[in-house]
């Protein structure tokens, strides 16, 4: 300590420069001093905050770190897999376009297939660069692991040209041998990727080979407007087109009643016959709502007839045509081509608990639109165990349950809940009827599953199931109600085309999303 003035009493002071470390040693010197030091009270919470903020710290620090590590990382990985690419693009065209000196060819000049080969590479490496990705056509591709490190050129190439993927091919899958369901291959394969089979049409199209002949006219019941227009059609239909016609035995006793001229319009007299029909008729035409369209379909057990539905009902999600205009429909659609919406159809079969021994079941029903399964006059709700492909699915517990066919998603389908589909959708609409709980929401099966409904042993009731709102039928503690997608579809005509039709039906009838527009 450098030597400063002394006091009055003899001690030594110091400077004003030397003020703030004097009075610290001075301080923690004096015992006086360190006992107030110790006895003041500690603020209360700031070690708390302060810990907390220090932690908090050493976590963004740890996240900005990683972050930094991950981001060189990528970096590093990316320009890793640029050089390969590039390496391996060289060995390609090296091996495979090494020689598009064609004998077709003079001297060292490169022939038009060889140029036109090279464009193609050209613009799969542009692909390449936006998408990430390498998928070039009629290019046999390295399939070798990347390894770290410059690559032996020479040892690559001769790798390159050994390994081949494996080939193989895909195709539906039956279970059954005998069964009547057709193999379709959907699938291809090319240069070892599976891509779906491309449709050279999205929209089915119906050519005559040769001119129709025969006519089928379905006429709603009880409807004064489709017996008048039945009447006026079947007059042009055979004057101007020269068809034969068929109707109803009601339909023809109506017609034979006002006047002796229909006398040429053909019916059918049992049962039998309408077995027959589809090896007759050409042409199916409804008058009336989508009812009579239900009705022209159930008619038919097996192969289905083009129908053509005129619009004579309270709905029109069947029934495309305007009745009024049947004659510039029906020059059109007779002369063709055609648009046609196909619609596909359930096959439902009651499986009887007391016909197991004797091995007697009941006849399959097609339905077009839905079948469902209620409780009907019990009290109890209904308890159904349900199955797709003998894969348990869930037990149903409430008023029911509808297994609906695309075509039949608008219909009691929407009603309870269900999704909306476009007809040609091929699929089994799973909907519950008021179940008893909340996370029960409807499902959408594929095409190819069958599902199968049983009612349990323990069933405190029984349950009534309905084919397209008709066929009532009971089932009791043991019996299973199995569904399928029927092999038989129903083709309808459209106006335009089966997007637009079932777009506008759905606006029309239902008026789907119709609001008013914000006023700005």
């Amino acid at each position: 300590m450098a030597p400063g003035k002394l006091d009055s009493n003899g001690n030594a002071r110091v400077s004003q420069q030397e003020n703030g470390f004097a009075n610290a040693i001075s301080i923690l010197n004096s015992e006086k001093a360190v006992q107030e030091i110790i006895q003041q009270p500690l603020v209360q919470g700031i070690e708390d905050h302060l810990i907390d903020f220090s932690e908090a710290i050493r976590t963004v620090a740890k996240a900005l770190r990683q972050a930094a590590e991950g981001k060189a990382s990528a970096q590093a990985e990316a320009a890793e897999w640029k050089r390969k690419y590039e390496q391996e693009r060289a060995q390609n065209l090296h091996l495979d376009y090494k020689e598009p000196l064609c004998g077709e060819c003079n001297g060292g000049f490169h022939c038009e297939r060889a140029d036109s080969l090279t464009d193609q590479l050209v613009v799969s490496n542009q692909a390449y660069r936006q998408s990430e990705t390498f998928s070039v056509k009629h290019i046999n591709c390295s399939h070798q692991p990347l390894r770290d490190g410059e690559l032996d050129c020479d040892s690559d190439m001769a790798q390159n040209k050994n390994m081949r993927k494996a080939s193989f091919k895909l195709s539906w899958h039956c279970k059954d041998e005998n069964s009547e369901q057709q193999k379709h291959e959907i699938i291809s394969f090319e240069s070892g990727n599976i891509t779906t089979a491309e449709r050279s049409c999205k929209q089915v199209s119906l050519k005559w080979e040769t001119t129709p002949e025969t006519v089928l006219i379905l006429t709603k019941p009880s409807s004064t407007s489709a017996r008048i227009l039945c009447a006026e059609m079947i007059r042009w239909l055979k004057e101007r087109k020269k068809l034969n016609i068929l109707v109803e035995p009601r339909v023809r006793v109506e017609l034979l009643t006002e006047s002796s001229y229909y006398n040429f319009v053909e019916t059918w007299q049992d049962d039998k016959e309408i077995l027959l029909l589809h090896m007759k008729v050409d042409v199916i035409i409804t008058l009336g709502g989508d009812g009579t369209v239900l009705w022209a379909a159930s008619m038919f057990k097996g192969p289905v007839p083009p129908i053509v539905s005129f619009s004579l009902g309270s709905l029109g999600f069947m029934t495309p045509f305007d009745s009024e205009k049947y004659r510039e429909y029906l020059d059109a659609i007779l002369w063709g081509p055609v648009s046609i919406m196909v619609r596909h159809r359930l096959q439902c079969r009651v499986m009887r608990e007391a016909a197991k021994s004797e091995n007697k079941d009941e006849e399959p029903i097609l339905v077009l639109n839905e079948v469902t399964i209620d409780r009907g006059i019990s009290s109890f709700p209904t308890n159904l165990e349900c199955y797709c492909d003998n894969s348990f699915v869930t037990c149903v517990q409430g008023d029911g349950l509808i297994l609906s066919t695309t075509s039949g998603s608008t219909a009691y389908s929407l009603a309870a809940g269900g999704s909306m589909l476009h007809p040609q959708v091929p699929g089994i609409v799973f909907t519950p009827i008021c179940p008893q709980s909340l996370s029960f929401r409807p499902l959408i099966f594929p095409e190819d599953t069958t599902v199968r409904l049983q009612v349990p042993f323990d069933s405190r009731s029984h349950v009534w199931a309905s084919f397209d709102g008709k066929d009532r039928k009971m089932l009791a503690p043991g019996d299973a109600l199995v569904c399928s997608m029927a092999r038989w579809p129903v083709p309808t005509a459209c106006q335009v085309d089966s997007t637009t039709d079932f777009l506008r039906s759905i606006r029309d009838c239902l008026h789907w999303n119709s609001r008013k527009s914000q006023i700005f």
